[in-house]
């Protein structure tokens, strides 16, 4: 994994859109069924959309139904990191990217059982695909 990205507030502001900031600087949540990942099936990687740090393949993402793209497993163990979050009375996982501490999503234990058993419930808005890769 390469080194941390460190920028300013100012400087994330200036890379990224409003709703990007939002919720990969500010641990916001993108409204279900509203992103572009979705729903996609085109097969690639996703990238961290900060950083650019490759996070998810498509190969390992279903259809949850819970509005925001699901993934059994990161595309390795070191591109992202797993903190708990007791925010808003809730007790979850809420998973990061390793390599600039973006918010992600959350990673709950009721994905796929034939896998991993694990659903990576993350923000569209906070990946770039990159198609064919």
């Amino acid at each position: 994994m390469s080194e941390k990205v460190q920028k300013s507030e100012h400087e994330w502001q200036q890379q990224l859109t409003p709703e990007q900031y939002r919720v990969t600087r500010e641990k916001g949540t993108e409204r279900p069924f509203t992103g572009d990942y979705q729903v996609s099936d085109e097969q690639g990687i996703y990238h961290c959309v900060c950083c650019g740090a490759p996070l998810f393949e498509n190969e390992h993402k279903f259809d949850a139904g819970c509005g925001w793209p699901s993934f059994d497993r990161p595309l390795a163990d070191a591109s992202i990191e797993e903190h708990l979050d007791t925010s808003h009375g809730m007790r979850r996982i809420e998973v990061t990217c390793r390599r600039c501490d973006s918010h992600l999503g959350h990673v709950f234990p009721d994905g796929p059982q034939d896998t991993t058993g694990l659903r990576y419930c993350i923000n569209s808005v906070s990946l770039d695909f990159h198609p064919g890769e």
